[in-house]
Formats: C-alpha cells, sequence, structure tokens
C-alpha cells in the first residue's frame, strides 16, 4: 500500500453473517477491523424485520441447521442470547387426496410404516449413508481448498493431500456414495432407494431449496447433500428456529464483534474498491468518503463485486468473461404472511395449535411435482415466468415463538418455488407481477388450508428481483452462486479463487461465494480469516 495512512488493518465490505464471522475472528487476533454494510441493519439475508405492524420475522433466511457449532463456541453467541429451538418432526405434507404425510419426529418410522414397510425400513439405512459422507465431508468444510491454478506450486500438492486424506478414510462403499451423491440427480438417487412419493418429495426438496432446477437435474444430489451438513443443539439433520428470527444469530454475532472492537457502520454503501499497483487498497463508498486499509475482505456475491465495485481495467479478461458466466439464480419466491389464526389443514383439522403447525408444512406431494414446476417456470409457455402449480414450504414460526407475533395471532414464512429469476423487460420484468404471484402463492396454501386467505392481515413478497435489490443476492440467489460441480470447492468461485484469495493482492472474499458455500453457516467468513491471518502471519488462526 502507497504511504498514506490505514484507516483500520481491514476493511469487510458487506456485513451479511459470513462478513461479521470474519471481523470478529480477525479482531479477536488483534486486527483492527472496520465493517462497512450499505443497509441501516447487518446481517444481510439473516435478518428480523417488522413486516406488518406488530408482527416481525426472518426476512429471507428462515431456519437453522447449517449455523457451525465452531463458530457458535468460539464467537460465544449462546452467551450473546442465541437460542435455538427445534421442530417437534421434520415435514407435514397435505396431500391432494386429503391424507397428510409425516415425516420424523417419535411416531415417525410407524408412520412411514403405515405408507411403505419397505420404506421405513430402508429409511434408517439412507441416513445412515448420508452420515458416511456427511462425516467426512463435514471437516472438508473447515479446510481451505486446494488452490488449483496455472502453475503448480507445493502447496497445491500438499493440500490436495489433504484432502485425499479424508477421503480415505471412507470405505470403499462409501466412496462410491460420494460418487452418487456428486454425479447423480437427487431424483435418481431417491427413486433408487424409496416408493413413497411423498416421502421421496420430503427428503428431495432440500435438493431444489434455492436452486432454480428439477430434483432430476444433474448434480442435484449434491444440493440436497449439502442441507444435510448441519445440526440443532447437538443433533445432526435437525432443523430448528432462532428464538427472535434468523436476526438472533447475526445480532449475536454483532454482539461479539463489538465487544472484540470491531467498528460497525451501517447505511455506509461501498461504490468501489480502489486499486493501486495491482493491489486493494480500500474502498470509496456512496457517499462520497475514502477508507483504506491493507487488506479488503468482500462478503458480496463474487459476481457484483467484481462487476460492480473492481472497474474492468484491473481484471483479466479470462477473469471478467469467466465471472460473467458465472451462475446465479435460484426459482424462490419469498414472503412473509401475518395470520390472525393458524391454518386450518384439512388434511389435519382444526386452528388451535397442533404438532404439524411447527414443522415443515411442504404443499408439493412428490418430485414429478417439482419437475412440473421447474419445466412450467423456465418454459414461460403459459405466463412470463413462474409455474402455474408451485411448490410452497410453509413455516409458522410463531408457533415456536411468541415474540414476533401479537399474541393468539401468527406469522407464516413462505419459501416458494418454482419461478424464472428473470422476467423479461417486454413482459414488464418482475415489479409488474409481483402481486400476481404472491396471490398465486396464497392459492396454492388456501386450496389445503381453506382459512389461510381470509386469515390473511397483510404480507411482504420478495421476488428475485427484490431480492436482488435489497440483498445483493443477484438473481435471488441465497447460494451466492449455484452449487453445481463447476462451482464448488478450489472452483468457487473460480480456480485460482477458491482459497479464498481473490483476483487482486489484499483482496479476499469471506462470504457464501466462497467454500463451502451458502447457507447460515458462518464457515466461508471463518475459513477465510483463517487465509488472512495467514498471509498477516497473525495468529490465533481459526
Amino acid at each position: 500500500m502507497s504511504g498514506r495512512r490505514a484507516d483500520c488493518d481491514v476493511l469487510v465490505v458487506g456485513g451479511g453473517h459470513n462478513g461479521l464471522v470474519c471481523a470478529a475472528y480477525l479482531a479477536g487476533a488483534g486486527l483492527r477491523v472496520r465493517v462497512l454494510e450499505r443497509r441501516r441493519v447487518v446481517g444481510g439475508a439473516a435478518v428480523t424485520e417488522e413486516f406488518h405492524p406488530g408482527f416481525r420475522n426472518s426476512l429471507a433466511s428462515y431456519t437453522v441447521s447449517l449455523l457451525n457449532p465452531q463458530v457458535i463456541a468460539d464467537l460465544r453467541l449462546a452467551q450473546h442470547g442465541l437460542r435455538v429451538v427445534e421442530r417437534p418432526y421434520s415435514n407435514f405434507l397435505p396431500l391432494p387426496d386429503g391424507r397428510a404425510f409425516r415425516l420424523g419426529g417419535p411416531d415417525g418410522t410407524a408412520e412411514l410404516a403405515r405408507w411403505s414397510p419397505r420404506d421405513a425400513a430402508r429409511l434408517p439405512e439412507y441416513y445412515a449413508m448420508l452420515d458416511r459422507v456427511v462425516v467426512v465431508l463435514r471437516a472438508l468444510m473447515h479446510a481451505t481448498p486446494p488452490n488449483v491454478s496455472d502453475r503448480f506450486v507445493l502447496a497445491d500438492w500438499l493440500n490436495s493431500l489433504t484432502v485425499a486424506k479424508q477421503l480415505k478414510s471412507l470405505d470403499m462403499r462409501g466412496r462410491r456414495d460420494l460418487l452418487d451423491l456428486f454425479s447423480k440427480s437427487a431424483g435418481e438417487l431417491l427413486d433408487d432407494w424409496f416408493e413413497c412419493e411423498p416421502l421421496k418429495a420430503a427428503l428431495g426438496w432440500d435438493s431444489i431449496v434455492g436452486n432454480f432446477a428439477s430434483p432430476y437435474t444433474p448434480g442435484s444430489a449434491y444440493v440436497l447433500l449439502h442441507h444435510v451438513f448441519g445440526e440443532v443443539n447437538g443433533k445432526s439433520g435437525v432443523w430448528g428456529h432462532a428464538i427472535g428470527g434468523m436476526g438472533a444469530i447475526s445480532d449475536a454475532i454483532a454482539t461479539e464483534c463489538r465487544a472484540r472492537g470491531v467498528v460497525i457502520d451501517t447505511d455506509a454503501e461501498v461504490a468501489q474498491v480502489l486499486v493501486e499497483d495491482g493491489r486493494a487498497v480500500g474502498v470509496a463508498l456512496a457517499d462520497g468518503r475514502t477508507l483504506r486499509a491493507g487488506v479488503v475482505a468482500s462478503n458480496l456475491n463474487p459476481k457484483l463485486l467484481y462487476t460492480r465495485l473492481v472497474a474492468p481495467e484491473h481484471l483479466d479478461d479470462d477473469t471478467t468473461a469467466r465471472i460473467r458466466r458465472y451462475r446465479c439464480g435460484s426459482g424462490t419466491f419469498r414472503m412473509n404472511v401475518a395470520l390472525s389464526e393458524l391454518p386450518d389443514f384439512r388434511a389435519a383439522p382444526g386452528t388451535v395449535l397442533q404438532p404439524h403447525h411447527q414443522s415443515g408444512i411442504l404443499i408439493g406431494d412428490s418430485l414429478g411435482y417439482f419437475e412440473r414446476a421447474y419445466f412450467d417456470a423456465k418454459s414461460r409457455e403459459h405466463n412470463p415466468g413462474w409455474s402455474r402449480a408451485p411448490v410452497v414450504e410453509l413455516v409458522l414460526s410463531s408457533t415456536l415463538d411468541d415474540s414476533l407475533a401479537p399474541p393468539g395471532q401468527h406469522v407464516a414464512s413462505l419459501f416458494c418455488q418454482h419461478v424464472n429469476p428473470v422476467i423479461e423487460a417486454a413482459d414488464g420484468g418482475w415489479d409488474a407481477h409481483r402481486d400476481t404471484v404472491a396471490q398465486l402463492m396464497i392459492d396454492t396454501v388456501d386450496a389445503q388450508a381453506p382459512n389461510f386467505a381470509r386469515s390473511m392481515l397483510g404480507y411482504d413478497a420478495l421476488t428475485p428481483l427484490d431480492l436482488e435489490r435489497r440483498l445483493g443476492l443477484i438473481g435471488g440467489d441465497i447460494f451466492h452462486g449455484a452449487l453445481g460441480p463447476d462451482q464448488l470447492f478450489s472452483a468457487r468461485p473460480l480456480l485460482g479463487q477458491g482459497h479464498y484469495r481473490g483476483a487482486l493482492y489484499g483482496l479476499y472474499l469471506c462470504g457464501s461465494g466462497s467454500h463451502p458455500g451458502g447457507g447460515v453457516t458462518g464457515l466461508p467468513g471463518r475459513n477465510a480469516a483463517r487465509e488472512i491471518l495467514r498471509d498477516l502471519r497473525r495468529g490465533p488462526k481459526p
């Protein structure tokens, strides 16, 4: 850096949860760290906001499992008030014929046996298969991927051996399972294991969450696997709810940041990364200020970083071309709904609280239903770009957390697939169709719970374009880039940058667009902090 005085040691661009995690670890090693967040609150997609008078809910992220236990412990999140409660069972599927399918819980095996004795016997084997693979890959989630660059260096080889050592702990059966999970579609995998369609739908939902693809798209089995890495309160593969909403996670991390001396600026939009002699030396803010630091760590989607914040003349042609092709875009339409009462499902009548109200309620009864939803939205044959029969996961957050709604009333999160990430300008763009699609999602739930629409007091709807504008999620992509085999590990976001070091000296990547990818894990931030400290020869390293 030039002789001008640095304002701090590290500038973190973007105050999402990974940026905050990175900042906390760096400050814990004695560095002067400053976080710059465009919005008025930190947390990125993991925030809790009021969307209707008296009703609060998680804005985009809405359920907990992937948050890493080491991050929770290192950053003292429980001491800062974070509390996660579990669902009584995993999923409730109201079916078109009036029956209901329930997955998990103390009576889960007997429930499944009523549908398929064969599947009830095979389900523990399926979970055991996932566990064998996950144990190995979970360790790799903490590791920096080998830097596969354009020239051989010894460090690349040694890191590759580290990866090989982890995989060596799998027996031949486990290696074959791993290959299946990386190469096959979720649909192919699940069809091979099970016969019960609602069971396959409940398990296969994870393969299309935030993924604009059919469950029969090759590689979609990995997206399913990505969602089972996590745990809640020490229980692997369980999903839960953070009391106070997902913003409680970000608030707890921010509290630890401040305790370690991190300066957090909100309403501080970064307009440009400052570059001198091929090195990132600071940032220019939209309000005209400039800040300088020896390290700039970006928590943004890499496509957003390189196409909007780094001037083109500072990137080589290959990086520019490849980042333009970096795949972003999910089929997600996100809603929060304020309700005067709980949904009264045809398949499980009653507005008095029951266990199914506290589970993940999935409307979409088969993998075939999911596939039709995808191709309907992709084809644009019947409308500008949404499924006429969408998949909806409904989570009634207030049944687990009464702080989110007035007494006797409720909050519903709707995570809806599939919609096309882009509506063409000739069709009016997404702004012209937001309310139409929101009404479709409400009608989809109302078909299963006929009091849903009439009990609705208000809602907030986010199209893929809204998610991009409000949260920087390009194409509405909740993962900061598709989780395809060509965008994982050393290739996330590009070969030569998979080790958290960006296209410029002094520029690092600490967001979900780097390994191990999306979800509220904290691991990209933790791993990036370790590499920054290694380069600065500072410790202790996480």
